[in-house]
């Protein structure tokens, strides 16, 4: 029995705005990974925190998604797609109001937490349902207005931010979820009654999912305090450390006998998965901790404002726009392996030119990286995805992608995480060998003859010498992650080539 036959009701103009509802929430779902990235700043100045713990922002939002991904079939196939779906719409606008409304830090990263936790099932319940809907020769078009809205999000998640930032406040980030998210969840009620999926009592690896709660929050919360807690000089950070780690030796013990795991961890009997996976996993972290970083300096050391330093940002976008589609019929032509090292060597490339950035960059040269970036992430997302799906059985595709998934989130948060304390650690180290460089008493001298006074000449002294530390700081971030890049490109000619293609839109 085809689509038409089932879901009758939706043709013409109700298909077509049901889609365009699924589109939406998905984009909203995206458009929030990116949209508090050039906000941190302004974040923390209202809050009144440093920029590392600003970063939990961001963090603590896609380690609760993460945690959710895995957990999406076993709710669609307890209580149905449909209903999951409006309801994780309406508990991530509820959470979105919560966010704006945010007084403290910790409120507003608990309230980070709840609108992961809903919005974890949106992206993949929305794939799902659009596949659901159109008969099976529209299902590629379908998928192409998808993955459209995951690539525009990311493109103007940093512009919206920014400007909302800059010309109301950090609030509205969040406050402009509200119509969208209400709108899309009645619309979805409504229009999609007809596809709602059947539900049976499933049994649920409660055990499974508490161990994976355990293990990673432990983990995350040991990169967030670690550095202001000085580390493994810090019982609280041995503690958290000794959680996680045996957290997940249980875990990974547990899901391997589990009949029905939360995270099928089997599938990485497969040895073009796990080094697909792995290389996805290197290359997503190096790439999100760079697109949280720039911005925060950018706006911290060279006095962008939050609009620009978005603006900046999002000029990635053009590149990844244009080649996707290019990259997609690539891929079924050429070994896919040769594809993803291309695309991740650009990647180290790139970001190796960011590790010779100086204090005095003008846009150019600093969006320059940019562009080529854009140009460079399908080449390594796209044939990495192809060559991990395409190692699995038919069967194990929706695990398969839902552990990618799951893994590729986590690494950009545990990457960011860790980004963020080198960059700020390593700026004390770099602040100390400018300081001895430096013959303070000749430059205060040299001021004073400007008309500075000796209070005036010392804090413009030490300003100057800030702004150099971070940016030497940000440069030796900028060199650990090319070589991560590299790495990443390099593991992945130890797969296998696939022999076949996908089986049709799980690349997607």
């Amino acid at each position: 029995m085809n689509n038409t036959a089932l879901f009758g009701d939706l043709k013409g103009g109700k298909l077509a705005l049901s889609a365009f509802v699924l589109a939406l929430a998905n984009f909203m779902v995206v458009l929030d990974m990116t949209i508090a990235n050039v906000s941190v700043p302004h974040i923390t100045g209202s809050l009144a925190v440093s920029s590392s713990q600003g970063t939990w922002v961001i963090t603590s939002y896609a380690v609760a998604e993460a945690i959710c991904v895995p957990l999406t079939g076993f709710l669609a196939g307890r209580f149905g797609a449909v209903r999951v779906f409006s309801i994780s719409l309406l508990g991530f606008t509820i959470f979105s109001i919560l966010c704006g409304l945010s007084s403290s830090l910790a409120m507003l990263v608990i309230c980070r937490i709840g609108q992961g936790v809903f919005g974890g099932p949106i992206m993949p319940l929305s794939q799902m349902l659009l596949l659901r809907i159109f008969p099976p020769e529209k299902q590629s078009q379908a998928m192409g207005m998808w993955a459209m809205t995951t690539v525009v999000g990311p493109i103007l998640g940093p512009i919206l931010g920014g400007t909302i930032s800059d010309n109301l406040s950090w609030n509205w980030i969040f406050f402009i979820n509200i119509p969208v998210g209400v709108m899309c969840a009645f619309a979805a009620m409504r229009l999609l009654k007809s596809a709602e999926t059947p539900i049976a009592k499933l049994k649920i690896d409660s055990v499974g999912l508490a161990l994976l709660i355990i293990w990673i929050g432990a983990l995350q919360l040991m990169l967030d305090l670690g550095h202001e807690h000085d580390w493994f000089n810090s019982g609280l950070i041995e503690i958290l450390a000794i959680i996680a780690l045996i957290g997940f030796t249980v875990f990974v013990i547990w899901e391997w006998t589990e009949k029905h795991p939360v995270v099928n961890i089997r599938i990485f009997r497969y040895r073009g998965f796990t080094i697909a996976t792995l290389a996805l996993a290197m290359g997503f972290g190096a790439f999100f901790s760079s697109i949280v970083l720039i911005p925060q300096w950018l706006q911290i050391n060279l006095g962008y404002t939050a609009s620009w330093a978005g603006y900046l940002t999002a000029t990635m976008g053009f590149g990844s726009l244009m080649m996707s589609p290019i990259v997609a019929k690539l891929a079924t032509k050429t070994d896919p392996r040769a594809l993803a090292c291309f695309g991740l060597t650009l990647l180290g490339g790139v970001t190796l030119m960011r590790a010779f950035w100086v204090t005095e960059a003008d846009f150019f040269a600093l969006s320059l990286p940019q562009i080529i970036q854009g140009f460079a992430v399908p080449f390594f997302f796209i044939p990495l995805t192809n060559i991990a799906l395409a190692s699995v059985r038919v069967e194990e595709i929706a695990s398969a992608a839902g552990l990618m998934n799951f893994l590729r989130t986590m690494a950009g948060a545990i990457g960011a995480s860790i980004a963020v304390t080198i960059w700020d650690d390593h700026a004390k180290v770099a602040r100390s060998e400018v300081v001895g460089q430096l013959h303070v008493e000749e430059t205060q001298r040299s001021l004073a003859q400007l008309g500075f006074s000796p209070d005036g000449a010392l804090g413009m002294i030490s300003n100057l010498v800030d702004k150099e530390a971070m940016t030497l700081s940000i440069n030796h971030v900028f060199f650990i992650l090319a070589t991560i890049f590299v790495v990443a490109g390099l593991i992945i000619w130890l797969c296998p080539r696939p022999k076949g293609p996908v089986e049709g839109g799980h690349a997607h």
